[in-house]
């Protein structure tokens, strides 16, 4: 117990003895002295939850410690359905006992008169009532006098105030993979960290299932069961386990593979923007992400989601994918080992080569023949045992031929050349992601390939033209029902007295959008009650917003084109062949589109919380974003932003980024919306140019407002105004009736240069604990807003310098926009008015000079 906490127990409990003392005097009533007693207790049991441990003040059933930032506690538990008792570290202040380390695993209690102390040589350990010792951190090198203190990361440490830390619980852990933990491997002594599963949900004791790194080769880690591979991966190509298909690069989800040089490999991560999450390995063998946001136990993400994540599920030289039936296949120019086992589901025979290779048929007197080729297997988890070397891309297939023991090749930037003389084992079909695999096989199985090819191709034609004459006789049969059907239904929900001109959905382009959902009209009238006013969410410079719910209860928010904008056709077929080819989880999500007579509709997953501005610069709503939920929305938008630029399909700079753009979700995550003036580039492309200039004043950069020029720099300039909105609470336009004539921009650089940029940061937010991360965001921001497109940095810069992957910043040249050039007794003439923004929600149009 810290000092002041003595003293102040100590002054309470003589004082109330004192207190206890006189009304006993005067009151000789047994139940007022049990009564007062029975408080005294109360109140100094209250005062006893500290963060530390010691030999003179054990923790003694039920009694606990709680960490100084009251993050987790350290006690005694009962799992459900048991009445054993453990003592463990769990979540503080979440419901329920969210269990993430327990002490003695694998002798518990069998009564609640355990005690957590330290012993007389200053280890740390468990005792019964009896004084049995139950457990033990069992320290070698334990000094007299040492105390044990639970950090807020959920460690506990065993420390003495001349050598330091010398036991941790995050080098001893449970299930449970947290935050800033290091699991590890020592390839010279084999030493290793690793978590184990629970036998069951009510008994912690050691199960069957294990999680680690394998260093050896190329790194991977690995889920075991009773020491056979259960789960794997993929190899770690610096920035990603190659074979799980969702998982981000090294920055955004946080993960770190480390190798000191020195025979020890660690794997670590933190996710910024997720404090409270943490890897758990259940009784199943299943390893679970796990968020408790809001108190609530949300699964993010598991290892395991189909069969095909069980190791080596089809066998030797057979591949697996989850959306096919049977999910086993063998590779071309292999068949099964055992084709009866393999009619019956059970695919761990695996499959064989049909034909030799070359080298085989060389040894065997076969004659050499033509050279064996490679066929390729696209976007697979490829096997385990990969053997790496340093050969360059082109070179890896040249190499791979020239040896008769290699049998597949594969490439990944970051890991190099990749090639397997063994067994190709736990191989599986990606739809997102994943590495091209080149398996090895004999020249003539190129010809049968051919051969089913044509026969496939044959069958396609035909079948196509079979549906299409279906299909159309189909709707020829329904189209005149259709038309009287449509007639009414415009009547109705419009109010029309005869039907305007169509813009048929045949025309919407089928090729580019064939795999967006089309929602009839019906629908979404039924679905927003006929567009009533009641349910309109806002209205932009595309039209209004409505929101909706279908009639299997999704919400969603349906954007309708409105006849007065002045975006039309060309804008709406923009957004839709954009962002129906994007997929990222801080993009808004396109549920589908509607085109029906002059109607032109897209329907997007509906956003609880609104757009950004609505919180930022609204005061009762402001109070709602702290400052980790502030960084949490920048992050978001830099990783849309990142991905938009450099990691999707498509490159594509979006032109139009702004707060009111950025929509929340009901966990205030932040998602990029509103795709109807992006850009796609090629990837040749750096910048472009246009005569049609759109965006919204305040947020376009210099070049783009001016010039019409546009790259991914136009970007960057509007996040780093965006930028410095969040920090500062005030719009980039709150300053234009400012006596100083400066914008937000002008603001920051005026604090900038008087060395007073503190005074920038929204009072709603600041705290000094974050004063340093807050500087450091504000520092990038003007990095983003300088003048000339070649000073600032890119978005993927960007995120390191804002996660302080890059230290030393450098310093900032003056932003562009930070003088107000029109004086301010001068009113908006009317073609200004067509320029700013009122509600920044328009979009606004500047011809380009």
């Amino acid at each position: 117990m810290k000092r002041g906490n003595d003293l102040m127990v100590f002054l309470a409990s003589e004082v109330f003895i004192l207190s206890i003392e006189q009304v006993m005097g005067c009151v000789r009533n047994t139940s007022m002295s049990v009564l007062l007693v029975l408080i005294y207790c109360i109140c100094f049991e209250s005062g006893s939850a500290t963060d530390t441990i010691s030999s003179s003040e054990p923790i003694k059933d039920p009694g606990y410690i709680i960490s100084n930032g009251s993050a987790f506690k350290l006690g005694f538990f009962s799992p459900e359905n048991s009445t054993n008792r453990y003592v463990g570290i769990w979540y503080n202040n979440i419901s329920g006992c969210t269990v993430v380390w327990v002490a003695n695993r694998q002798e518990p209690l069998r009564d609640s008169n355990g005690v957590l102390t330290i012993s007389e040589d200053g280890d740390l350990v468990v005792l019964n009532g009896e004084k049995k010792l139950i457990w033990s951190a069992n320290v070698s090198n334990s000094v007299p006098n040492s105390s044990a203190q639970l950090l807020d990361s959920g460690n506990l440490v065993l420390q003495e105030n001349t050598t330091g830390t010398i036991w941790e619980s995050f080098q001893y852990p449970s299930d449970t993979f947290l935050p800033k933990m290091k699991l590890s491997a020592n390839v010279r002594t084999g030493k290793k960290v690793e978590i184990t599963s629970w036998k069951s949900p009510s008994d912690p004791s050691i199960g069957i299932f294990s999680f680690d790194i394998q260093p050896l080769g190329l790194p991977q880690v690995f889920i075991w069961n009773n020491g056979s591979p259960y789960w794997r991966s993929g190899q770690w190509n610096g920035r990603i386990f190659i074979g799980i298909p969702d998982m981000d690069s090294v920055y955004l989800n946080g993960f770190n593979f480390v190798d000191d040089q020195d025979g020890n490999f660690y794997l670590i991560f933190d996710y910024a923007d997720k404090a409270m999450s943490y890897y758990a390995l259940n009784s199943q063998g299943n390893l679970v992400l796990k968020d408790l946001y809001n108190g609530l136990k949300n699964v993010l993400w598991l290892a395991l989601q189909t069969m095909c994540d069980i190791y080596g599920k089809c066998g030797a030289f057979g591949t697996c994918n989850p959306n096919k039936s049977p999910i086993c296949s063998c590779f071309q120019g292999f068949e099964p080992n055992n084709l009866k086992e393999w009619n019956r589901g059970n695919w761990t025979s695996g499959c064989v080569r049909r034909t030799p290779l070359q080298c085989e048929r060389v040894n065997t007197g076969g004659g050499e023949g033509k050279k064996d080729g490679f066929l390729n297997l696209k976007m697979t988890k490829v096997p385990d045992n990969a053997v790496w070397s340093s050969a360059f891309e082109n070179k890896c297939r040249e190499q791979c031929l020239e040896n008769c023991s290699c049998i597949a090749y594969a490439y990944d930037t970051g890991i190099g050349c990749m090639s397997w003389t063994n067994k190709l084992i736990d191989t599986q079909q990606c739809s997102s992601s994943g590495v091209d695999l080149y398996i090895r096989v004999a020249y003539s199985e190129f010809d049968k390939v051919g051969n089913v090819k044509k026969i496939v191709t044959i069958t396609v034609i035909t079948g196509t033209i079979f549906l299409s004459i279906c299909t159309y006789l189909l709707w020829k049969r329904k189209a005149n029902l259709k038309a009287r059907e449509k007639k009414a239904r415009e009547i109705l929900l419009f109010n029309r007295e005869e039907a305007q001109p169509k813009f048929h959905s045949d025309n919407l382009d089928q090729v580019k959008v064939q795999e967006l959902p089309l929602f009839n009209l019906e629908e979404l009238a039924s679905a927003t009650n006929n567009f009533h006013l009641s349910n309109k969410l806002g209205e932009g410079g595309f039209g209004p917003v409505y929101k909706g719910k279908l009639s299997d209860g999704q919400e969603i928010a349906v954007k309708r084109l409105s006849k007065a904008s002045g975006q039309g056709s060309q804008e709406f077929m923009n957004e839709v062949v954009v962002i129906s080819k994007l997929q990222h989880r801080n993009l808004v999500r396109l549920l589908g589109c509607c085109v029906e007579g002059e109607e032109k509709m897209l329907i997007y997953e509906y956003m609880p919380n609104k757009s950004l501005d609505a919180f930022l610069f609204d005061p009762p709503k402001e109070k709602l974003l702290d400052w980790g939920k502030r960084f949490n929305i920048i992050e978001g938008i830099g990783r849309a932003l990142l991905y938009l630029h450099r990691d999707s399909r498509l490159r594509i700079i979006h032109r139009d980024l702004k707060a009111s753009n950025i929509l929340l979700d009901k966990e205030l995550n932040s998602k990029i919306s509103d795709f109807g003036m992006a850009r796609i580039f090629g990837n040749d492309e750096d910048q472009a140019n246009t005569n049609r200039v759109v965006g919204t004043y305040g947020y376009m950069s210099p070049e783009y407002a001016m010039e019409g020029r546009f790259s991914e720099k136009s970007d960057v300039f509007s996040f780093g105004v965006l930028l410095l909105e969040i920090i500062s609470g005030r719009k980039n336009s709150s300053f234009y009736h400012d006596e100083q004539s400066m914008s937000l921009l002008g603001f920051a650089w005026k604090l900038w240069n008087a060395d007073n940029i503190i005074a920038l940061i929204d009072t709603m937010v600041y705290e000094s604990c974050f004063e340093m991360e807050i500087l450091r965001c504000i520092h990038v921001g003007l990095l983003c807003v300088q003048e000339f497109a070649k000073d600032r940095p890119t978005v993927s810069v960007v995120i390191s310098m804002l996660k302080s992957e890059i230290l030393d910043l450098p310093r900032p040249e003056q932003p562009a926009f930070t003088e107000r050039q029109i004086p301010l007794d001068k009113k908006l003439s009317h073609s200004s008015q067509r320029i700013f923004s009122v509600n920044d929600v328009t979009v606004s149009k500047v011809q380009g000079r």
